[in-house]
């Protein structure tokens, strides 16, 4: 019979973190190439990346930072935390915004899904940063 217990180690420090999790923001898996996460970095810009890109490439409208309501502005902190892809997302799709069709509504979706996905990337590179990783270890 096998146990699995989770234990937590504690050897990070909160520079590394912060660094780590600002990185993650900007570009992401950027934090966790820092702390040496290589398959974590790869499986999160490639997630995050296809989400905002083909949100953009749907030609999904990308939210400011002067909405005219709260979905406006929850919409643009959404969308701001894709990182480089929304300080991008002019480049990526020059064309612009239309909601009118029902590709356009879903890739502003898409691209909002890819900023709150890498905010939780970045809450988790912070976390490892720490030195609060989880371990899975079993004892027979």
């Amino acid at each position: 019979m096998t146990e699995t217990e989770p234990t937590t180690t504690l050897k990070g420090n909160p520079l590394l973190a912060t660094g780590a999790a600002i990185a993650a923001w900007l570009v992401p898996g950027l934090g966790h190439i820092l702390l040496r996460k290589w398959s974590k970095a790869l499986v999160y810009f490639l997630s995050v990346g296809t989400l905002a890109v083909v949100g953009l490439l749907m030609r999904g409208n990308v939210f400011t930072s002067s909405g005219d309501d709260i979905f406006g502005r929850l919409g643009f902190f959404a969308q701001l935390g894709s990182g480089i892809f929304y300080f991008l997302a002019g480049s990526i799709n020059p064309a612009g915004a239309d909601v009118s069709r029902a590709a356009g509504d879903y890739g502003t979706r898409l691209f909002a899904t890819a900023g709150v996905l890498n905010l939780l990337c970045v809450l988790e590179a912070f976390h490892i940063g720490l030195g609060h990783e989880t371990e899975e270890r079993s004892s027979l």
